[in-house]
């Protein structure tokens, strides 16, 4: 068959791709966005768009289809103890994120990127050489440049070489939709067996139409084969929401799992031609486990260093994820690994004192900033100071841990 070229080939159509997609064909490149679905399709997630993702959207011209605001959030520990943590404005972010199911928030987006001038291409994608993607039905996409937007378990990073699966920090989710009214995002800290806390956490999301998106994550470190405990265990943490008043209304038996590759940790974000973005990239907060900013941050950044000089834009781009999520990254990977893949009873104390009364609505303004990645564009505040001091001395803890050495070599790559 023939060859059709383009400038990039861009695989994967989800937040990061479309997103990517849109800025290269806004900037006049030619695109191909290539999924393996068709839309409007589904995906595992929580379904909350963050302030980072809104501002982000803002500043393409985009406003989300019909959605609904929410604010603040309330973590709850392992005993029902509950800490309410505010939502603020900050100087390049709003004060809110939107419930919006991935369903229709990917279809939507991606129908910006073909409408900015994208090529829509459905295929799965069967090889990689270079930057020329073969499709399983035969077809070949030649391109000078190739970004991989296709998940956690990226073809195109594998192809590449630029994922070592044993470095890297994996998460799982499993998630499900309640028929119930949520008024604020709830994180659950959720102990399996008392004094042995899950290491991860569980949610109760506002949804659509009087709808409820409930999941439950964990961290795996290296050891994927445990995965399945967000699975057997789901049921479990389900019966202990209804035990502490929170889940009410009755779950969709249907389920959809996720993975998630956490912190960057194992993975070279880009080399020569080729670029890993959102997921593949592993551009998920590694503390609470965000994905859809950072995944459209990242395409944005790796677009705009293609267009201005596809030769040189590798190194660019890890320089600015260096400066701007490796930063971030370089103390929470480590903290997401000493924490979550620690011992059970380890995970369990920690949940017990983030929300004992006093200390935790102490923390609750500071950890909000942390926690979320907030703290570049956060107003000046008693709450900024202290998630700068925190993080200084994350900094200073972490200096010799083997996965922050990990990822500033990834970065670096050299």
């Amino acid at each position: 068959m023939a060859s059709p070229t383009v400038d990039v080939v861009v695989v994967g159509g989800g937040p990061a791709g479309s997103t990517a997609a849109l800025v290269l064909a806004r900037g006049g490149a030619r695109v191909a966005l290539v999924d393996k679905t068709t839309f409007p399709r589904d995906k595992a997630c929580g379904d909350l768009v963050g302030p980072r993702g809104l501002a982000v959207l803002e500043s393409l011209g985009l406003a989300p289809p019909a959605c609904r605001k929410v604010g603040e959030m309330v973590v709850v520990g392992p005993t029902g103890r509950r800490v309410l943590l505010p939502a603020r404005a900050g100087y390049t972010y709003p004060g809110h994120a939107v419930a919006i199911r991935r369903l229709h928030f990917d279809a939507w987006l991606r129908d910006a990127a073909v409408a900015a001038g994208a090529e829509p291409v459905t295929g799965r994608v069967a090889g990689v050489r270079g930057t020329s993607v073969e499709l399983d039905d035969g077809r070949r996409l030649d391109a000078d440049v190739l970004i991989g937007a296709d998940g956690a378990s990226s073809a195109v990073a594998v192809a590449a070489g630029l994922v070592d699966r044993r470095a890297a920090l994996w998460g799982f989710a499993e998630r499900a939709y309640a028929i119930q009214e949520v008024d604020r995002p709830l994180i659950v800290l959720w102990d399996e067996t008392p004094g042995n806390g899950f290491p991860g956490y569980g949610w109760l999301f506002p949804g659509e139409d009087g709808s409820a998106n409930v999941g439950l994550g964990l961290g795996l470190g290296d050891d994927r084969p445990a995965a399945s405990r967000a699975v057997t265990q789901f049921d479990a943490f389900c019966d202990h929401l209804r035990r502490l008043g929170l889940l009410t209304g009755r779950v969709d038996g249907r389920r959809l799992g996720g993975w998630l590759k956490i912190g960057m940790v194992g993975t070279v974000a880009a080399r020569g031609r080729i670029f890993l973005i959102g997921d593949a990239a592993g551009l998920v907060n590694p503390l609470q486990g965000e994905g859809i900013a950072p995944a459209m941050s990242s395409a944005v950044a790796a677009a705009e260093a293609i267009l201005a000089r596809p030769e040189t834009a590798a190194a660019r781009y890890r320089r600015h994820l260096a400066a701007t999520a490796g930063r971030y990254a370089s103390v929470a990977a480590p903290v997401h690994a000493w924490a979550i893949t620690g011992s059970p009873r380890r995970v369990a104390r920690l949940g017990r004192a983030l929300t004992l009364p006093g200390l935790g609505a102490a923390l609750a303004a500071p950890w909000a900033l942390t926690w979320n990645d907030l703290l570049d564009g956060a107003p000046l505040s008693a709450a900024a100071i202290t998630c700068r001091v925190a993080l200084g001395i994350g900094r200073t803890a972490t200096v010799r841990s083997p996965v922050r050495r990990r990822l500033t070599r990834d970065l670096d790559d050299h």
